[in-house]
């Protein structure tokens, strides 16, 4: 009976959407063939009925996805693909989520301290003093639903490709701080890092951070303004990546 519903008649010829939109259309159709089942009713009477669809249905068709990752595909891989001169990996393994290389950041060699000029960025709100952190590129939804089922450690500077938050927002509080390679400091996710008032660099032009390297993020450069984008004015706060003593000797 489930498999006659005019649902399935009305997507015949039609190319396939994204993967979320696809996964979500297929959890839906499947309780609706349950709910029709049970119903005992022809099409046109159930389809009208309250009993079609529930509010406790969409909210376990929204934690069937979130298990599954589905809800984040698009975002996790949106700009790598809009963008790819600005996404490419390294090149060292070729891992989707270990680095990406912006043509316009700024580098330098390491100084007295061991810190390597490794980019710029947007701040969004000016703190006290920078932080400190081991550089994560969240590009991946295993990564991401990692983080929620174990949690984030502690110290974690997350790199994101995208500004629209979606992929980062269920554990946007958790990290140390944000360096994110598109947007403004009104994007979605620079509002929710200033929110969570975690320092974050915004429109960030970053070279050679790998996953898994020591960062810094200077938190405490001025923030750039609405007016200084309307002006044109250049105002950023520097990323610097910790060369190890024995990587220098």
């Amino acid at each position: 009976m489930g498999a006659g519903l005019p649902i399935d008649i009305a997507r015949k010829g039609r190319p396939p959407a994204s993967p979320l939109v696809e996964a979500t259309l297929s959890l839906v159709q499947e309780r609706l063939r349950e709910r029709f089942a049970q119903s005992g009713q022809d099409w046109a009477a159930f389809r009208l009925s309250e009993a079609a669809i529930t509010t406790a249905d969409m909210q376990d068709v929204e934690r069937r996805l979130l298990a599954s990752g589905h809800r984040f595909d698009w975002s996790a891989s949106i700009s790598a693909q809009e963008r790819p001169e600005i996404y490419k990996s390294r090149g060292d393994g070729g891992q989707v989520d270990e680095s990406f290389s912006h043509p316009d950041a700024p580098q330098g060699e390491a100084d007295a301290d061991g810190r390597a000029l490794a980019g710029v960025g947007d701040n969004v709100v000016r703190h006290d003093g920078d932080v400190t952190g081991i550089a994560r590129f969240i590009r991946t939804n295993e990564r991401v639903l990692d983080y929620l089922t174990n949690g984030v450690p502690a110290g974690i500077i997350a790199v994101i490709d995208d500004s629209g938050g979606t992929l980062t927002a269920p554990i946007i509080e958790r990290f140390t701080g944000v360096i994110c390679a598109g947007g403004t400091v009104r994007s979605h996710l620079g509002i929710l890092t200033r929110e969570y008032n975690i320092p974050c660099l915004m429109n960030a032009k970053i070279a050679g951070i790998a996953d898994g390297d020591t960062v810094v993020i200077e938190a405490s450069a001025a923030a750039k303004t609405t007016e200084d984008y309307q002006q044109g004015i250049d105002r950023v706060g520097r990323v610097w990546r910790i060369v190890k003593e024995e990587a220098a000797a």
